[in-house]
């Protein structure tokens, strides 16, 4: 299974990109789908997942959007608003389950399956 995740770039402060990722070989339509980026120098950290319900780290809620089209296999990301701070590499993540447990969306232990990672970054 791969899931290749594009969409990523260079953009201004303020300006908006759409990631997206479509896994290959394997349908993701009864589990987790999620995203997570890591800035040079820092920790892994959890963006955005699609379960049972949509979940957002603080710093992008109300900024960014995750959809999953089920009939493309395919997960979204719509970035808004971008910061400068927002630069990273973006990683898509997939699991078999469906977490029911809250904790488990944001730790990238969880996911099974990881794409490649998509550079973003925006200029100040």
């Amino acid at each position: 299974v791969q899931l290749q995740a594009s969409g990523g770039g260079l953009v201004q402060t303020g300006g908006s990109l759409r990631l997206s990722c479509a896994p290959s070989g394997h349908s993701f339509s009864r589990g987790v789908m999620a995203w997570f980026r890591q800035a040079p120098g820092k920790e892994r950290e959890f963006v955005a997942a699609d379960g049972r319900g949509k979940y957002y780290a603080t710093s992008v809620t109300d900024r960014f959007t995750i959809s999953r089209d089920n009939t493309k296999n395919t997960v979204y990301l719509q970035m808004s608003r971008l910061k400068p701070e927002d630069t990273a590499v973006y990683y898509c993540a997939a699991d078999d389950r469906m977490f029911s447990t809250r904790g488990y969306y944001y730790e990238p232990k969880q996911y099974y399956y990881w794409g490649q990672g998509t550079l973003v970054t925006v200029s100040s």
